[in-house]
Formats: C-alpha cells, structure tokens, sequence
C-alpha cells in the first residue's frame, strides 16, 4: 500500500505553538510524515505542506521562509496560499472601532486539491490528512464518492481534541503527540546534493543536551 500525507500548515503550527516548545517548529516533516503511516502504509510516496506567508513580523516570516526552503531539501512539496486583509469591527456595544486584519487564504483549498489531484493521478492507495478543521469534512466526502477503491486517514495535530465529523467519515485516524515532534527534529543544518543549505534559526535551537534522533 503506497502513502501520501497532507498537512495543513496553520491547523498544525497553532497545534504545536501551544505546546510552547519552540524548537518542535524545526520538525522534518517526511520523518514525521513516515511516523503518521507506520503501520498503515507500505511506502511513502508524497508529502504535501499547505501554508501562506503573513505579512509583517519580518523575523517570523524569515524563520517560516526558511523552514519551507529546508523542507524542501528533505523532499516535502510546499504548495502556498495568500493572505489578505480583512475588515473587522468591533463587536462590544457602542464600540464603533474597525481595522484590517491579514486573513490566511486559500490553505483548505490548496489542501482539498492536492488530495484529489493526486488521487486522480494515482499517487497513492491511501491518503493522511493532517488537520482537526471540519471544512476538510467535504473533502473527505468528495474523496469517498470519487476514489471509492482508496482510503483516507484523518491525523489530529498534537493537544487538539480530534473532530467527530472527521473520525466519524475517515477510513481510520491516527492521533499525533508531542513525542512524535522530539523524534523528527530537522538537524542545525539541512542539506541535499546541489542545492543551498539551510541553517536552523537560532529561535529553534533545542535545549542544551538534547539530540537530534
């Protein structure tokens, strides 16, 4: 049985961000992406990162920049959405307060696609999505109605309850834990044959004594 695995990048990084360990950011997704279909899946086939840069923060956006440059070296395809702006008014009576909020875009969409895209192309037998956000509900459906001879998985991110209405329409599910991310820690500096490396930001650095397994 040949595997892929998808993850939506917010649904997880807020996952992982409230753990409040900052070095589990720098996680090999492929090595973690091996951990999710360990027992499911004879091979790994493909995995796919869908997120979006924000704007401002410039010292975030460089440290996500580089996190996607060193998954790329480890052969994780990122596919990118956009962020926009949104009007937002306050809510509290006889506040007529309103500003511009950056709203992620696009990241659902890109994810449902690259699920059906690659089912259509035959790039795995089953399928392991990586996220708690019931949007991805109709995904499923449409991926169950549509590839009836595959299965999809559905992978809760780390201290989120898992949904119902994902469990209750996946093949079968599979819960991420903090764990997983201290066994699949990126090295201080990632490389790949004829390409740059990329050096982990020092905002990652783990704890003195603890190893890169």
């Amino acid at each position: 049985m040949r595997g892929a695995v998808y993850i939506d990048g917010f649904n997880l990084y807020h996952a992982v961000d409230d753990i409040g360990v900052p070095h589990l950011k720098w996680c090999n997704f492929w090595e973690l992406a091996r951990l999710i279909t360990k027992g499911h899946a004879k091979t790994l086939e493909k995995v796919v990162f869908c997120t979006a840069y924000f704007p401002g923060m410039p010292g975030k956006r460089s440290r996500h920049e580089m996190f996607v440059r060193a998954l790329d070296l480890v052969g994780v395809e990122t596919r990118l959405g956009h962020v926009a702006k949104e009007s937002v008014t306050c809510k509290l009576a006889e506040c007529e307060f309103t500003w511009w909020q950056p709203t992620e875009k696009a990241t659902d969409i890109n994810l449902s696609l690259a699920i059906i895209e690659d089912a259509m192309d035959n790039v795995f037998d089953i399928a392991f999505l990586v996220t708690a956000d019931t949007d991805q509900v109709a995904t499923i459906n449409s991926f169950r109605k549509r590839f009836p001879e595959k299965r999809i998985f559905i992978v809760s991110p780390p201290g989120r309850q898992p949904s119902e209405h994902l469990d209750r329409i996946a093949h079968g599910k599979v819960r991420l834990k903090e764990r997983h991310f201290h066994q699949t820690l990126l090295p201080a500096v990632v490389t790949a044959a004829g390409k740059n490396s990329v050096a982990r930001p020092t905002e990652y650095d783990p704890p003195f004594g603890e190893a890169v397994v």
